[in-house]
């Protein structure tokens, strides 16, 4: 019995090391699936988290978000106040998806993507008008407050199988539409054929296509 206790104590700080071991693995490997900037994930685990979250086959809304007059910004007050109100705005987002069960990320400058559970047309745009209100808010920085403007895309998927880069396509879609028209956001209802013109899988004259303008849509 006592060698056996003996073992045990033995062993117990080596499974402790591991599991410590373990975790900070785990923290690392996390780390590195997140934007830096933002905390949110990076396109291709939001994509692999976005994609188990449609498999569910219940309703879902995938929404595409981007920042007005983004580039005023970032030529008028720099860079850094840039990366400021996209600080904000990622962060205000990804809290905003926690608290409805979804995901977010950033999918690349200011671009933001997200899917979250869907309980009815009439919630999402509830919902939508509540996640504008809190991303319109200004940003502090340097004394100053900068005033920022999104402009959102939603797909709203009901039931069946879904597929991301249709519903993340759609909601592009409605973003820019949104976007034309001064802001604010706009709901895709049903999953037709793109209207705009397709290169390189993405909107005609969004950034990086062939034919894009390169300049904030």
């Amino acid at each position: 019995m006592s060698h056996s206790l003996t073992a045990l104590s033995a062993a117990l700080p080596l499974a402790a090391g591991w599991s410590v071991h373990s975790l900070r693995l785990r923290r690392q490997i996390d780390a590195a699936h997140r934007d830096p900037l933002t905390g949110l994930w990076t396109r291709d685990p939001f994509e692999e988290r976005a994609r188990k979250s449609l498999s569910h086959k219940s309703q879902r809304a995938v929404l595409v978000l981007d920042l007005d007059r983004f580039k005023e910004i970032n030529d008028t007050l720099g860079h850094a106040a840039g990366d400021a109100v996209i600080r904000a705005t990622g962060q205000r987002l990804g809290r905003w998806a926690e608290e409805h069960a979804g995901v977010a990320g950033r999918l690349g400058g200011d671009e933001f993507a997200a899917v979250i559970p869907g309980y009815g047309i009439d919630k999402l745009r509830a919902d939508l008008f509540m996640l504008t209100g809190r991303l319109d808010q200004p940003v502090l920085f340097d004394g100053h407050q900068i005033e920022v403007h999104t402009s959102i895309g939603a797909a709203y998927h009901r039931t069946g199988t879904a597929n991301l880069s249709t519903l993340l396509r759609r909601a592009d879609e409605q973003m820019y539409k949104a976007k034309q028209r001064g802001g604010g956001w706009r709901i895709a209802h049903r999953l037709a054929v793109p209207a705009a013109g397709t290169v390189n899988g993405r909107r005609d004259g969004r950034r990086g296509t062939a034919r894009g303008t390169g300049a904030a849509a």
